[in-house]
This record gives C-alpha cells, structure tokens and sequence, in this order.
C-alpha cells in the first residue's frame, strides 16, 4: 500500500488498491504452487518400504558424494573442514538443484534490477539535458496587447526579440561562468501526412553539446540536415539517412534525416534542426530560449541568480534538474521487489541447509568428537551451500543481462521510442564480478543461522541425536 500510494500521488491518478479478488487468489494460488511442490517427494515416499525409510537419512547412499569427498580431501591447502563442506552438495543432488534454483533466480533479479536501474537513471539524465545544459533562459513574452484607457500613462514598448536576444546574449558573455550557450526556438505545427501536432526544435548555432542522446546516426550538420525521434520515423515510413519533405500549409523543406534522437515525447512526432532550417516552413518560429553549458564546478543555482539579477525580473532563468519523482517511484518499487526476490533465495538456502544439519546431526557430532571446533563447524556448514551460490552467480549473471536487455527495449516500445546504446549497456565489467559474488552472499546469508545452531550443538547431544 505505501507503494501504490507513493505511485498514485506522483502520477496524480487519485487512491490505488490492491482489487478483492487479488486477496483472494493469492492464497489460492500459493496453496496450489505447494500442493504441486510437495506432491513428488509425497509420491517417493509413498513408494519407500518401512525398512527404506527407517534408514533413510541415516547414512547416504553409496556412490552419492563420496567421490567428491576423496576428491576434494587430495587439495592439501585447504582445511579439511572445508573440503568437507564443498563435497555437502553431491550427496543431495536433487535437493542441491533446487537450491542451486533458488539462488540463481534471487541473484537473477538483484543483477535485472541493478542493471534496470542504471539505465533508467540514464533515461532520466538523457531526457533533462540536466548535466548538459544545466542552466535556461526564457526570453519575456510579448503578450495580448491591450487598448489603453484614455488619460491612462503609456506603457513602455517592449523591447524588440532582436534586442531581448542581444541583452541575453551579452549578459551571458558578461559572466566568467558560462561555457557555451545557443539559441533555441519551439513551435508545433500541421504538417501533412502527419497526425496531430508535429514539435519543431531549431537551433540558432551549434547545439550538439545540448544531451540529446542518439539512438543511431549522428547530430545534424548543415542547413539541408535534421534528426528526429522514433515517432516520426514510424509515422512517416522512413529511416536514418533518408530525406523526407515536411509539408506546412503552403510552405514546404526537403530535408536528409541525420540520426535518430531519444525524446519520446508521448509519441508526437519531432523535428530536430538549424534555425536557418526550419524557419521557411514556420514563420512563427522564433527563438525562445537559450540553453546554457557552464564551466567545470560551477553551481548551476549560483550562476542562475547572478544571470538573473543581471538580465532583470523580465528574464526567467531556471536550472535543469534530473530528480524526477515519477523515476524515484519507480526505482524504489524496483528496489524493493529485488529485496523481496533476494530474501526469498536466502529463505531458500536456510531451509536446505536446516534440513542437511538435521540429518546430519549424528555426523556434526562425531566430528565435535574428535576435536573440530565451532568455528570450524560453523565453517563446514557455510561452505556446504557457498560452491553452489558461486555456481549459481555465474549462471544468473548473463541471465539477468539477457533479461535487462530484453525488458528495456519492450518498456521502450511502449513509450514509442527507441534505446540508445548507452542505456542498454548499463553493467561494468567490476559490477558484473560483484553481482556475481551476490550469490554467494545470498547463500552465506541463509546458511549462517543454522551453522550457528549446529557450532552451538553440545557433542553428547549431537551423538544421542537420532
């Protein structure tokens, strides 16, 4: 509830909850998954005969981990409880898999979800320009005009849009911050062919440095070039290195699609180009902006309120942030199902190895019996489920990349857009060594407590024990 809570006041969609027949299925559902889990070892031992299973658990079958325990007795560097503790897993097989199972799915999801939220964090820096251009500049509107009363003092003339962009653009070179700025211009037009409204981003200059991610093809260059995003590929028909004709009205511009831009805009269609470009097909297209780049360890709020007190209160200057609350959701609720998906492998590694100590209680004591020590058990016990948690990350590591790559591009889909290639390699090669690990931290987690309760185990004891 405190997700959906959360979700609902980002997106603004009133109360969310969880529908009666959820409450009601679940339990349904988790009755009939272990029904279906208990029912093969109900059948097995259904079929054993009395004499079968008085002596089972008592002493493992031949052939079932003692080539493992000579095996791995020959490594002379490493402690024989350790030894003994690898080998734990070829006497279990069938129960080995299943743990083997449970940890490769819990690290499965800790390595989709890390991956997931890297790139997602990519979507947002990508879509804020925030890094880029972290500072704007909104030039003052010029408004209704007005019929003014009789005896009423005249208003000042608004300054020119030449003008305002003179004032702007000297204040920007007055401030020893600035690194780089350009005009920018928005509009949306009809333009046929094309339904609804089609954005139109121009630029007066070089504007390459603004963060526009590319999903592929390069930032327009020259007067007869523009990038668009994947809509107005996927209305018009066409791809990257193709020309397309944008009809307005009675005004026309044949221009060569250069790359394709990650901006999904809720599907609109979007045109990328020169100032210089565009303008013949929108007169109304004039610059409204002006986005700014600032020197290295320069605060964006700072150099904002000296440009503003420089420009005057006609002015809006804002800076760009990349704290999305919508991301943060999701994030958050990624974070969460991870650490329920992670608690769930380490419940699973707890209940084998609860199960092994239990059957192997006469052994843990006869081992006390000729001197191991707790430390030593507790070592033991641990190492029984720490190989197969290795094995496991190495098997879920190209899993859960596979599934990261695989989720995104739908996600991607759904949002009418495309995936720059930064976003889906989201893993580093020392991040994906370290999610490896998680497996083992995973079956270390869930084997700790009952290698606790196994070092605490009196030696008498564990010698009655049946």
């Amino acid at each position: 509830m405190p997700l959906l809570s959360q979700t609902a006041q980002v997106y603004g969609v009133g109360a969310l909850a969880v529908p009666a027949w959820v409450d009601v299925a679940v339990p349904l559902v988790m009755l009939g998954l272990t029904v279906v889990a208990g029912l093969l070892p109900a059948l097995r031992a259904g079929r054993l005969s009395a004499v079968q299973a008085i002596a089972t658990g008592r002493a493992p079958r031949t052939a079932h981990g003692y080539g493992a325990h000579r095996l791995l007795g020959r490594v002379r560097r490493l402690p024989r409880p350790l030894t003994i503790g690898l080998a734990a897993p070829f006497a279990r097989p069938a129960r080995t898999l299943v743990t083997l199972v449970a940890i490769v799915l819990g690290v499965v999801a800790v390595t989709f979800a890390a991956g997931l939220a890297t790139s997602l964090d990519r979507v947002e820096r990508d879509l804020s320009h925030a890094q880029a251009e972290p500072v704007q500049v909104s030039l003052p509107g010029s408004g209704p005009v007005g019929v003014a009363k009789p005896g009423a003092p005249q208003a000042p003339a608004a300054p020119s849009q030449t003008e305002q962009q003179r004032a702007v653009e000297a204040a920007l070179r007055a401030q020893p911050d600035t690194g780089r700025y350009v005009a920018e211009a928005d509009d949306d037009i009809s333009a046929l062919g094309l339904p609804g409204r089609t954005s139109l981003t121009a630029f007066g200059g070089d504007a390459s440095w603004t963060g526009y991610a590319l999903i592929s093809g390069h930032w327009y260059q020259g007067h007869g070039e523009a990038d668009v995003n994947t809509a107005f590929l996927g209305v018009t028909g066409t791809a990257v290195g193709q020309t397309y004709t944008i009809v307005s009205g009675a005004r026309s511009v044949t221009l060569r699609i250069a790359g394709e831009v990650f901006d999904p805009r809720g599907g609109t269609p979007e045109v990328f180009a020169s100032l210089s470009a565009l303008s013949p097909l929108d007169p109304g297209l004039t610059v409204s902006q002006y986005d700014v780049a600032l020197k290295p360890g320069t605060s964006a709020q700072g150099y904002a309120n000296a440009l503003g007190t420089a420009l005057g209160p006609n002015y809006s200057v804002g800076t760009n942030s990349d704290n999305s609350t919508a991301f943060a959701a999701i994030v958050g609720l990624i974070a969460t199902l991870t650490l329920l998906l992670a608690a769930v492998a380490g419940l699973g590694v707890l209940n084998t190895v609860v199960l092994q100590i239990r059957e192997r209680v006469h052994d843990l004591g006869v081992f006390k019996a000729v001197g191991v020590t707790p430390r030593q058990t507790t070592a033991m016990v641990v190492c029984s489920v720490s190989g197969v948690g290795l094995v496991a990350g190495l098997i879920a590591i190209p899993a859960g990349v596979a599934l990261q790559r695989y989720v995104l591009p739908v996600m991607a889909h759904a949002a009418q857009t495309g995936i720059p290639p930064s976003v889906l390699d989201a893993y580093r090669p020392w991040e994906l060594l370290l999610l490896a690990l998680s497996g083992l931290v995973i079956a270390s987690a869930g084997a700790l407590a009952p290698a606790g309760w196994a070092a605490r185990t009196r030696t008498a004891s564990a010698l009655r024990a049946e």
